[in-house]
């Protein structure tokens, strides 16, 4: 099996679920718990976040467990919008966010909030200043994405924080899901006031995620019910998710040396598909190190991506979470784009397991693939 779809989620490291393992039934009790048992999982939930807080250079008190990137993003703009109506009910966001950022937004549409959307340019960034022309006096939110799950843009949020220090009524919320240890990003030099990750994105397990919250940035709880996570994201902690995801990141930290080895293949697989006629590339060479994002205008990339299946290869068309619908990308429709882009592109998500191997052969049966579909096509 030759997987290259990393962006929508990544194959568990075996260490890290074996830590889970051993959290879960070494260390079961209720981190609440007055008893031997509950004291002894607090303390491994505390040195959980200690060392998330360590990895990203911030105060333990600083993180939040939580269940995801979906959860996070909808805690930290939720959260930020609702604590901070009384000062103005407008967000700013990108028109390219992943889902549980626009559906967010959407959401709080309704409640009476406005939300101005910034479309990217055509290479797939935002500008610093478009960003901040969008802001008005009543502006409580601004949310960009780190790293677009789509085509891998790498969005400039250290310049658009240190730029909102000025607007200090402004909360600046990362989605930070792609970018988490693959694309360096300081959260106290780049201002950033509410920032979300995603295990299962760095080779960790589905259902767990943090939530960065500065000191003194205050958020409203989405659900009630008891004290846990700092009062803000109650119910009982998932404390072998916590140390799992833990594990997780100090693992890719130790790998770090592999991003460039990474970014070496994501060059050459580019390289490779930029020959092949029928290819046109969507992502900006100076992406991030993992995403390559292609259309085949003409060919329904669904086809492609089950041609692709049937030979053990898997890659897909866009987000995970959008990928069974039919409508155009998003993402690419936000760039400008034709709509035969739009509605023919493929993402190859690559990770620090990936091999140049494993690419070769991709790129062989790609190449075999698409005259055969070119053909199939225009009959």
């Amino acid at each position: 099996m030759i997987y290259l779809d990393n962006s929508a989620t990544t194959r568990p490291d075996p260490s890290v679920v074996e830590t889970y393992m051993k959290a879960s039934l070494g260390f079961f009790g209720n981190p609440s718990s007055l008893h031997t048992l509950g004291v002894e999982a607090e303390r491994l939930l505390n040195e959980a976040r200690n060392r998330v807080a360590t990895y990203l250079s911030v105060s333990s008190k600083e993180i939040i467990f939580t269940s995801g990137g979906t959860e996070g993003n909808n805690l930290a703009i939720k959260g930020a919008a609702k604590a901070r109506k009384h000062r103005g009910k407008h967000i700013v966001t990108t028109a390219a966010e992943h889902a549980s950022v626009l559906a967010t937004c959407q959401s709080l549409e309704a409640e009476g909030f406005e939300v101005t959307y910034i479309d990217l340019d055509s290479r797939g960034f935002v500008s610093v200043e478009s960003v901040m022309a969008a802001i008005r006096t009543d502006t409580v939110v601004v949310s960009i994405h780190h790293v677009n799950n789509e085509i891998g843009a790498i969005q400039p949020v250290e310049d658009i924080g240190k730029r909102l220090i000025a607007w200090p009524n402004v909360m600046f919320h990362v989605d930070h899901v792609q970018g988490l240890s693959k694309v360096p990003l300081s959260l106290n030099d780049a201002h950033i006031d509410l920032c979300t990750g995603s295990a299962h994105k760095i080779h960790g397990l589905k259902g767990t995620g943090f939530l960065y919250k500065r000191k003194g940035t205050n958020i409203s709880p989405l659900q009630h019910g008891g004290n846990q996570e700092f009062n803000v994201r109650t119910g009982t902690e998932n404390v072998a998710g916590a140390v799992a995801l833990a594990k997780a990141l100090r693992l890719m930290g130790e790998r770090c040396s592999e991003l460039k080895r990474l970014q070496s293949l994501r060059g050459y697989v580019i390289n490779e598909l930029k020959k092949i006629e029928a290819v046109i590339l969507n992502s900006p060479l100076e992406g991030a190190p993992h995403i390559i994002n292609v259309s085949l205008p003409r060919i329904k990339p669904e086809v492609v991506v089950q041609a692709l299946a049937e030979k053990d290869i898997y890659v897909s068309t866009k987000s995970a979470c959008s990928s069974k619908e039919s409508e155009p990308s998003h993402v690419l429709k936000s760039m400008g784009l034709t709509n035969e882009r739009t509605v023919s592109a493929i993402r190859i998500s690559l990770s620090v397991q990936t091999t140049k191997e494993e690419l070769d052969r991709f790129l062989m049966e790609f190449r075999q693939l698409i005259p055969e579909l070119m053909e199939v096509a225009q009959s």
